[in-house]
């Protein structure tokens, strides 16, 4: 499954970011290997539709579900409409990804 965690960093060890909306990338994590691909969110210094930005990132990365420690209500709808998971989760993009395949985030609807 692809995973996508919004990072303020490049790598697993980076810290989870707070906000999808204006992270500034979006890490997109095989979670069969932990092999990962860093994507730039074109929303960290959008006026208007962070939100939104991020979320298709995350969308045209093919990722299942995706990690943030909060979503704003734009990019909920959009992973809502999309069929992506969204969880709530913190620390490192490691530690959230394996959080989350051991059914230990919060899952936000």
């Amino acid at each position: 499954m692809k995973v996508a965690v919004a990072s303020s960093g490049e790598g697993l060890n980076a810290p989870v970011d707070m906000r999808l909306g204006r992270c500034a990338n979006v890490i997109v994590v095989d979670t069969d290997t932990m092999e990962f691909e860093v994507h730039s969110n074109p929303g960290a210094l959008a006026g208007t539709g962070a939100g939104v930005a991020a979320a298709q990132v995350v969308a045209d990365a093919g990722a299942e579900a995706a990690i943030a420690g909060n979503f704003g209500i734009n990019s909920l709808r959009a992973f809502n409409s999309g069929g992506i998971a969204a969880y709530v989760g913190s620390g490192t993009v490691g530690q959230a990804v394996e959080a989350l395949l051991a059914g230990e985030l919060e899952l936000v609807e």
